[in-house]
C-alpha cells in the first residue's frame, strides 16, 4: 500500500504514521489493497486538520477532521474514512447484484416459460411486417366552410374586422369594385392579403 505523507506547520510523528497505519489496515480489510493513500496534517491557528484520501478503483473517499490535537483529529478523520468505505463497498455490491423479481416460487422467466409452454430448444416463429420505402398519398379530407367566404362586397377594414370577429385564418370576400380577395393569418399572426386575377 502507497502512503503519500504530506505536512502544513507540522512534524510527523511515529505515533501520528503508527495510527494512520492502523487506520488504514482496517479500511483495507472492507476495500481491499487496490488503492493509493494520501495523508495531509496541517496546524493553523491552534486547529489541528487531518485529512485523508484514498483512490479506490470506483472514486475518492475523502476522511476530514479538525480538533484541538493531532491525535483525536487523525482518529476522527479515519472514522469518518471507514464509514465511507463501508457505504462505497455496499453500495458497489449492490449494483453488481441482478434483481430478480419472483412470485409463486419461481422466478419471471420460468413462468413465462411454464405459461407459454416454451423449453430452451423451442423455436418460435416471427411475423415481420415490411412497410413500403413510400407512402401512399392518403386521402384528402375536405371541410365545407361558408362563413369564411363574404356574401355581400366589402372594404379591407371591413373584411378583416369580419376574419378577425368569426375567428378565421383563411377569409375569402369581394371587393366594392367585385375583385375576389383573400385574407390569410400567417403563424406568427400577421394578415395576409392575397388578390386573385
Amino acid at each position: 500500500m502507497n502512503v503519500e505523507y504530506t505536512a502544513r506547520k507540522y512534524v510527523i510523528t511515529p505515533t501520528i504514521r503508527k495510527e494512520v497505519e492502523t487506520g488504514l489496515s482496517k479500511i483495507r480489510k472492507i476495500l481491499g489493497d487496490r488503492f493509493e493513500t494520501k495523508v495531509i496534517l496541517a496546524v493553523e491557528k491552534r486547529r489541528h486538520k487531518a485529512e485523508i484520501t484514498i483512490n479506490p478503483p470506483n472514486g475518492p473517499i475523502v476522511g476530514l477532521a479538525q480538533t484541538t490535537d493531532m491525535m483525536s483529529a487523525v482518529n476522527e478523520a479515519l472514522d469518518h474514512l471507514q464509514k465511507q468505505a463501508l457505504k462505497h463497498k455496499t453500495k458497489w455490491l449492490s449494483k453488481k447484484r441482478k434483481a430478480v423479481k419472483k412470485f409463486d416460487g419461481q422466478s419471471m422467466e420460468e413462468n413465462l416459460e411454464a405459461v407459454i409452454g416454451l423449453a430452451e430448444n423451442t423455436t418460435v416463429s416471427v411475423l415481420v411486417h415490411k412497410f413500403p420505402s413510400v407512402a401512399r398519398t392518403t386521402e384528402v379530407h375536405l371541410v365545407h366552410s361558408r362563413d369564411s367566404v363574404a356574401l355581400r362586397p366589402m372594404t379591407l377594414e371591413e373584411a378583416i374586422k369580419e376574419t378577425h370577429f368569426r375567428d378565421k385564418d383563411v377569409f375569402v370576400f369581394r371587393d366594392p369594385h367585385g375583385k375576389l380577395m383573400v385574407l390569410h393569418r400567417t403563424r406568427d399572426g400577421k394578415m395576409e392579403l392575397i388578390e386573385a386575377p
